[in-house]
């Protein structure tokens, strides 16, 4: 894994572009850095609607990570079944869930003393205006 000073805000980047090239559902990203014992630096947790939706949110994660961080996971977890996949990138730990699999194993609520962020698709915001 490549050390730059600023290389885990653009593998974080990459992770929430590929997520939300596919369309994860439910993005959060969980700040480990203030907790004792941490596995890791970053959760970013979402979820898919089907196994085909969760297996094209990971290769779309892969992609575009290797594009814009140069970066390949360590260790991939999960694709057999694509319940629950896990793509570990040492400082970031993505988690790509069915929906009822996330509801079930509810990392958020295990890790509720990190610092949680929900993500939004900057892409998909849609302002509307008043008109009077």
């Amino acid at each position: 894994m490549k050390k730059r000073s600023d290389g885990t805000e653009v593998l974080l980047k990459g992770v929430i572009k590929g997520i939300f090239e596919k369309k994860g559902l439910d993005v959060l990203k969980l700040d480990l850095r203030k907790l004792e014992n941490r596995i890791t630096d970053y959760f970013v947790i979402c979820h898919g609607t089907s196994v085909t939706q969760v297996d094209s949110i990971c290769f779309s994660v892969e992609e575009i990570v290797r594009k814009i961080a140069g970066e390949k996971p360590v260790h991939v977890e999960g694709l057999d079944n694509c319940f629950w996949v896990l793509l570990d990138y040492g400082d970031v730990v993505v988690h790509i869930f069915l929906k009822e699999y996330r509801d079930f194993y509810s990392l958020e609520s295990l890790w509720a003393d990190a610092g949680i962020e929900e993500m939004e698709d900057k892409k998909m915001k849609v302002k509307t205006y008043d008109r009077k």
